[in-house]
């Protein structure tokens, strides 16, 4: 958990200041992990994409590891951040000895997520020092940011003749599909799941992140998880961690999990919804959404003006991929579980509406961001979400009026009338949002967002450079 004292506000530090927060506890974790039997240790930085990058040392390193004397990296060479050359130094990693990680699969193998350093400084391409940046600066202003994250995931397969299929379906492939969904909540479903579940719930219950449920969702072999919130930090590791979980209890199962927002037209998208509040760094427990009353704060509704405020640009980072923009639709035709997709479209905010990009729950006091994939680098997302409510609040940002009412069911004219944005549409309309938004500068930085903005107009033109199945269906014979 983030503590209050000033004295734990190093966010912002050098190498030297990194290596001397780790030195008194090292040796306590040195004895957790031995008594635990672990012999390897990763120290996992996090690269441009949210994906952690290591390589694996003997134990008989780990007080080296620890003190900065470990491994180096060329992140430049291989991250897509070609701000460096090849006769530039290398950049330094340093395990953060609060987010230890024994893998419950093999505990004889540690993950520490890590910060990077250059040349004796916090590496400039660095999404987790992003964020620690953000909680730094959030909590000189006298907040801290806490966060719980609702990740969708679809389990699949490879069959005979070696195609990707969903790994809990038992419709014949030529078969006639029902229209409703059946897998949604179905107890046969989540029966026919529990080899697989059951693992996965075990580790979840065993690292004590306070698992929920687990959802039996829209699509074929599509799951929902709901574990207990935490500060923004330990979320963005945990949700880190899960997707390594999910990929290492599924492989064991002889399947493999996918975090593709929308791997096929019927399916229904995979979200990973972002719950942020805020809690008064004077009076922690203390959430600032919720009134004595149990009402909704003014607190919350400027929140959700710096939100919506900054939205497409932060849904450059949430919803990162081309196949994340074919989820924020409001409708598909043939769509297995209907054709309304529940799925964000417009840039507003509505209390427990759904087809909002802002939701304010009926059952919590948090801000949930519906236009989140599990694509997205949780670091920046977490960072941006927590500048933005902070500078909400600070500047008083008016939300405008709640829109309780379906949006799907309202003209593009209608919307306009009201003040109502569309989401982005695609990914260019996102990046282009990104380039010119000063917050999400301040944020990343401006050589990382330089990096994220064009390796995404690059992922967009290579798209475009594609001929898809659609096309040809569509165009080949009518022309």
């Amino acid at each position: 958990m983030l503590k209050t004292n000033p004295e734990n506000r190093i966010y912002i530090e050098s190498f030297q200041d990194a290596v001397e927060r780790n030195r008194p506890k090292i040796p306590e974790t040195r004895t957790r992990l031995e008594k635990a039997g672990v012999k390897y240790v990763m120290a996992a930085w996090v690269d441009l994409h949210g994906i952690p990058k290591t390589k694996p040392v003997p134990m008989s390193d780990f007080d080296e590891l620890c003190l900065g004397k470990g491994p180096q990296f060329a992140v430049h060479s291989i991250s897509y951040v070609p701000e460096l050359s090849p006769a530039d130094s290398d950049q330094v990693v340093v395990p953060d000895l609060d987010a230890v990680y024994i893998c419950p699969w093999d505990t004889s193998t540690a993950i520490i997520f890590s910060d990077l350093y250059w040349e004796d400084a916090p590496y400039n391409v660095c999404p987790r020092q992003a964020l620690k940046r953000a909680m730094q600066e959030a909590a000189a202003d006298g907040y801290a940011g806490y966060a719980g994250v609702e990740p969708e995931f679809i389990v699949m397969k490879y069959d005979e003749d070696g195609h990707p299929v969903k790994a809990f379906d038992d419709d014949p492939a030529n078969g006639t599909r029902p229209r409703r969904q059946a897998f949604g909540y179905d107890v046969e479903y989540s029966l026919d799941s529990m080899p697989f579940l059951k693992e996965m719930i075990d580790i979840i219950e065993g690292l004590g992140w306070n698992l929920h449920d687990v959802v039996a969702e829209g699509a074929y072999s599509q799951f929902e998880l709901d574990f207990h919130y935490t500060n923004v930090l330990e979320m963005s590791d945990r949700l880190t961690f899960l997707r390594i979980v999910l990929k290492e209890v599924a492989k064991k199962h002889g399947m493999f999990v996918t975090f593709m927002p929308k791997p096929t037209v019927g399916d229904w998208r995979s979200g990973a919804h972002i719950n942020l509040s805020l809690q008064h760094e004077s009076r922690p427990d203390e959430n600032i959404f919720k009134t004595p009353e149990g009402d909704w704060s003014q607190e919350s509704r400027y929140a959700v003006g710096g939100l919506i405020a900054h939205a497409d640009a932060i849904t450059a980072i949430t919803c990162p991929t081309v196949n994340s923009y074919n989820g924020l639709v409001p409708r598909v035709g043939g769509f297995e579980g209907g054709t309304v997709t529940w799925a964000p479209t417009n840039i507003t905010f509505g209390f427990n509406n759904r087809s909002a990009q802002f939701r304010l729950p009926q059952s919590r006091h948090c801000i949930e961001n519906r236009a989140c994939d599990m694509t997205m680098n949780v670091y920046l997302a977490m960072a941006m979400h927590l500048t933005c409510a902070v500078d909400g609040i600070k500047n008083q940002v008016d939300p405008g009026k709640p829109t309780d009412f379906d949006l799907y069911s309202k003209t593009e004219a209608e919307l306009s009338e009201l003040g109502i944005r569309r989401l982005p549409r695609t990914l260019w309309n996102a990046i282009e949002a990104l380039r010119s938004d000063e917050v999400a500068e301040h944020v990343m930085g401006p050589v990382m967002r330089k990096s994220f903005i064009d390796y995404k107009t690059d992922e967009w033109e290579r798209y475009h450079q594609s001929v898809t199945d659609w096309e040809v269906k569509e165009y080949l014979r009518l022309f």
